[in-house]
């Protein structure tokens, strides 16, 4: 019995840790939704157009893309906890940078700072969770990060429907002396602040202290982890053995026949261009200007974005319960046709938009079909593509080249998730529908790409892939 309980505590340990790491997870979340219900209030504060806006919202990913990029390198210098006590530090500075601007300019480098720290967040805690976790549970604790991502959402949009409500439903209005928005962008600074409290209170990856030689905390953190009826000298070995094999992959080892890369790698970057070209973000970054845009207050517009993050959450774990019992090409699949038809629904209902004075207005069944298209596609997306890019890209590539592609892969979402976001605010002012007519054609494309290149990995051990 004694066994089984200590079993028991050791699991709910690696829990606590596992969650502690995604709290960057949340970070991510939270920052990328925070700025939706801020847009507004900084558009009329700065007097500035689409064009402006589109470029002060995306900068931040651009700062990610960097993040991400440098975040692993960063991990391997200074240790994995050590790197995420940078990213909260950089983050609480940018947040009370972004909730006091003098200038747009002047936002927008706080915004390029909280999206390199999100980018190295974003890198650090997949990578610290892979490494802590007892391989029987790594998968579902693997999700832990898109879950907490998913949170962080739902509460930046609660948190600026209660500041909103509190300014008397105007962004722009004052609230002890500061407008709303600012303290909307000010609000991040509490989950950074509890993300450095974790770090410090977590302990060091068993993989990192090896690498530098510390073995003696070492075999301290796995006997934490594992349990002692682990054999922890057994363990310590494989890891030496497996850091003495292990050539940190360079970008000279993607290269192959397929323009200047291997196809698996083209595969990893197509899955991450698509997640992101099917137009995911523009509902998250954007939804309170497009609900006002037809005709709903500020303050609702809020709400209803919120409702949106509950969907976003219930498909995340529909997700999570079902990737390794129908395997992930049927859900990629089953994702794509859902977003396809919802996308082209909505297109369809913003066409018929009329413009009332300096508004624009939705007729009456097309404003209800818009909204429930809408949250449709958010349903749909979270139930396969938010998730399963995710575990696919850490399990789909060969292990001698497993990090670099990661990297690569995921700079290329960073990327295409910015150009998405960029290029919104001018195509909605040209033309909504048709901009949402090009996504539902990225998600169909997906379809095809999926059925014809992408391999299914469920089940199969990490040593066969490639």
């Amino acid at each position: 019995m004694a066994t089984q309980y200590t079993h028991h505590e050791h699991l709910g340990h690696v829990v606590f840790i596992t969650a502690a790491a995604a709290i960057g997870g949340f970070l991510f979340g939270y920052d990328s939704a925070v700025i939706n219900g801020a847009v507004v209030g900084i558009q009329k504060y700065f007097q500035v157009g689409p064009v402006e806006i589109g470029f002060v919202v995306a900068i931040a990913l651009l700062g990610s893309a960097v993040g991400a990029w440098v975040g692993g390198g960063l991990a391997d210098r200074l240790g994995r906890t050590r790197s995420m006590q940078v990213a909260a530090l950089l983050f609480a500075v940018s947040s009370i940078g972004q909730m006091l601007p003098f200038a747009i300019w002047d936002l927008a480098f706080w915004r390029v700072m909280a999206g390199f720290a999100i980018g190295m967040a974003s890198v650090l805690g997949p990578a610290y969770i892979a490494e802590v976790a007892p391989p029987a549970y790594r998968g579902r604790l693997g999700s832990f990060q898109q879950l907490a991502i998913v949170l962080g959402i739902a509460v930046s949009q609660l948190v600026n429907y209660l500041i909103a409500r509190l300014a008397g439903g105007n962004v722009n209005n004052q609230l002890l002396g500061l407008d709303a928005w600012q303290w909307m962008l000010g609000a991040c600074v509490v989950p950074a602040l509890l993300y450095l409290l974790f770090a410090l209170t977590i302990p060091e990856s068993p993989r990192y202290l090896i690498m530098s030689g510390r073995t003696r905390q070492a075999r301290e953190v796995l006997a934490e982890v594992e349990g002692d009826d682990v054999d922890i000298d057994g363990r310590i070995a494989e890891i030496q053995r497996v850091l003495r094999t292990e050539r940190v992959p360079g970008m000279k080892d993607l290269r192959g026949p397929a323009y200047g890369l291997l196809p698996i790698v083209w595969i990893g970057i197509a899955l991450s261009a698509f997640q992101q070209f099917v137009g995911i973000n523009v509902i998250f970054y954007y939804s309170s200007v497009l609900w006002q845009s037809v005709g709903i207050n500020q303050s609702d517009s809020l709400l209803i974005s919120f409702s949106s993050s509950i969907i976003n959450i219930i498909g995340t774990f529909i997700a999570i319960s079902l990737v390794d019992k129908i395997g992930r090409k049927p859900l990629l699949l089953i994702g794509s046709a859902g977003m396809a038809i919802s996308l082209a629904t909505a297109a369809w209902a913003f066409s018929a938009a009329r413009t009332v004075g300096d508004s624009v207005r939705l007729p009456d069944p097309q404003g209800a079909i818009a909204l429930v298209a809408a949250n449709v596609f958010v349903l749909f997306f979270a139930l396969s593509w938010g998730v399963v890019v995710w575990v696919l890209l850490g399990e789909m590539f060969p292990n001698r080249i497993r990090a670099a592609a990661l990297g690569l892969a995921a700079a290329a979402q960073w990327v295409a998730n910015w150009l998405i976001t960029v290029t919104f605010p001018a195509l909605a002012a040209w033309n909504l529908p048709l901009t949402y007519a090009m996504y539902a054609l990225f998600a169909l494309l997906s379809f095809l790409f999926v059925a014809k290149w992408v391999k299914e990995t469920k089940g199969r051990k990490l040593e066969d892939m490639g």
